[in-house]
């Protein structure tokens, strides 16, 4: 069964690296216990980003932390930033760039979970334990 924590430090969690950006998925059945969804902090370096893909299974929530960022859904192109908001249906391509001078932070969230668990396994990833500064 998870650990279902109500509170989680995100320095006691691990740091999932990857060349396009920084995560820290702080809300998933593995720490919160949580079913219905999960979350996470991604940071992503200026000029950095991920290619279009999709989540077969789940919808995504993005909320805009600080910086800015492209943001393509389906056919749809934005600059968002700070404060900013995007829905993503499941199963509909997307892509996150920073296109900016500073780092794009924003909340990812998955409804249900699973994405995240896929990130964090691929082979591109590198998982640093907690407390540990990627470089």
């Amino acid at each position: 069964m998870a650990n279902e924590q109500r509170f989680v430090d995100s320095e006691a969690i691990e740091t999932v690296q990857l060349d396009w950006g920084t995560l820290k998925w702080m809300n998933t059945p593995e720490t919160t216990g949580a079913a219905a969804f999960s979350a996470g902090m991604v940071v992503l370096e200026p000029g950095k980003g991920h290619e279009r893909h999709t989540h077969p299974d789940s919808e995504e929530v993005l909320y805009v932390l600080s910086g800015e960022g492209t943001q393509t859904v389906a056919e749809d192109e934005r600059e968002v930033s700070s404060g900013d908001m995007i829905y993503i249906p499941a199963g509909v391509e997307h892509s996150t760039v920073n296109s900016s001078w500073e780092p794009l932070r924003f909340l990812a969230m998955y409804g249900p979970p699973g994405p995240e668990a896929e990130i964090r396994d691929s082979f591109e990833a590198t998982v640093l334990p907690p407390g540990e500064v990627p470089e």
